[in-house]
């Protein structure tokens, strides 16, 4: 880790890093991260051989030159990889320009769309939730202050997102705890966060009614809800005070979604056009409480397995867990969560090539016909996505 993160940019430093990086690469073998680099070097960049110690000036050489070519720049690689549709996460206060500057440009036939992503905004215990609120309610409150200002900025700024496109609102939290607060109490809590005064239950207790209060806008204003809960950030903090977040120590743990999730649906579940969409790092849920809950809900859909499951034994993990309770119809289709460009076709394949082998299997047993199968890959791939995400 010290020779990959000590490096700067200029090119001398970047080759001794890919160096190192190929010096590494048979650790690769059987990880999911080494199936999709391989598919991207040999699908993307054309290297054509494995990589090893004697080749690595020349595939790096390889790659740099690829790089530059008028058929790597971002919107050609869009148009080659057959996307239709990529969405970003932005801070709730962000202008949106570069979303408005592709949306009105003629020459780009795509659609980039933005993601309502509040989390520094709802969990008290940011380091900047003080700052970031101040911020919030006094460009975006109409003139309101206090915790009443608060819920007005974050409505306003919603409808400011969904103004210029998006379609979804994506929340990163502990658990998926959620907690309808009466008035009073949420603002007493929310004025103690402010003074630097709130206990560790205050925050938890928090941050569960913010997450219902998500869902109520999530039904006023039409985005869809997704929730990403269950991962230990910065688990080592040696590590993360030497080379700070998102560094390779987010641990996954135990993850009560039946519980946490109940005040939430009790209001919010059957209600019309209201999209949820639960994602999951503990695949013990799959079929006891996510499955369940989604052949029940109609609001409920069950997100892509992600993150440490986002690999192909998972993803057929996952499939052959929920099928059986929900059916098909209740996934949300394939999302590639990935913040690699050139790796979003591999991952795509991936996830096609496992949803395809499990559907052969049950033609294969007589449980599902041929000609429904065909049906369901279209659906799954397809469809899905553009229903669940409203598309």
């Amino acid at each position: 880790m010290d020779k990959l993160l000590s490096g700067g940019a200029n090119a001398s430093e970047s080759r001794e890093i890919w160096r190192t990086f190929v010096q590494a690469w048979p650790l690769f073998e059987g990880t999911a991260s080494g199936y999709w680099l391989r598919t991207q070097f040999d699908s993307v960049f054309k290297l054509g051989a494995d990589l090893g110690e004697m080749s690595a000036d020349a595939s790096y050489d390889a790659i740099a030159a690829k790089l530059v070519e008028p058929d790597f720049r971002p919107r050609q690689l869009f148009k080659d990889f057959n996307i239709e549709v990529l969405a970003t996460t932005d801070d709730p206060l962000d202008s949106l320009a570069s979303h408005k500057a592709i949306a009105e440009d003629p020459s780009f036939n795509g659609r980039v769309l933005p993601t309502f992503r509040p989390d520094a905004y709802l969990n008290i215990a940011h380091p900047a939730w003080g700052a970031n609120v101040e911020r919030l309610v006094d460009s975006a409150a109409d003139g309101a202050s206090g915790y009443t200002g608060y819920i007005k900025a974050l409505e306003n700024r919603r409808r400011y997102f969904v103004d210029h496109g998006a379609v979804s609102a994506d929340h990163g939290v502990l658990t998926p705890a959620t907690l309808k607060l009466d008035r009073a109490e949420a603002e007493r809590i929310f004025e103690l966060a402010r003074a630097g005064k709130a206990t560790a239950e205050d925050r938890n207790t928090f941050e569960a009614h913010m997450m219902y209060q998500m869902a109520r806008m999530s039904v006023e204003d039409g985005l869809v809800m997704t929730i990403h809960p269950g991962s230990f950030r910065n688990h080592h903090q040696p590590t993360f005070a030497a080379y700070g977040a998102d560094t390779g120590h987010d641990i996954p743990f135990a993850t009560n979604y039946t519980e946490a999730i109940r005040p939430l649906l009790q209001d919010f579940g059957t209600a019309k056009d209201f999209h949820l969409v639960l994602f999951t790092l503990d695949e013990t849920v799959f079929s006891r409480e996510l499955a369940p809950l989604a052949g029940f809900y109609p609001s409920v859909y069950l997100g892509a397995p992600w993150w440490f499951l986002d690999a192909p034994d998972a993803m057929l993990r996952f499939r052959s867990a929920v099928t059986e309770t929900t059916g098909f119809s209740r996934s949300s289709g394939f999302i590639d969560d990935t913040r690699a460009f050139c790796s979003i076709p591999a991952r795509h394949d991936a996830s096609r090539r496992i949803e395809a082998s499990f559907l052969a299997r049950l033609v294969a047993e007589h449980r599902v016909s041929e000609d429904r199968a065909h049906e369901i890959i279209v659906d799954v791939v397809d469809s899905s996505p553009r229903r669940v995400f409203k598309l």
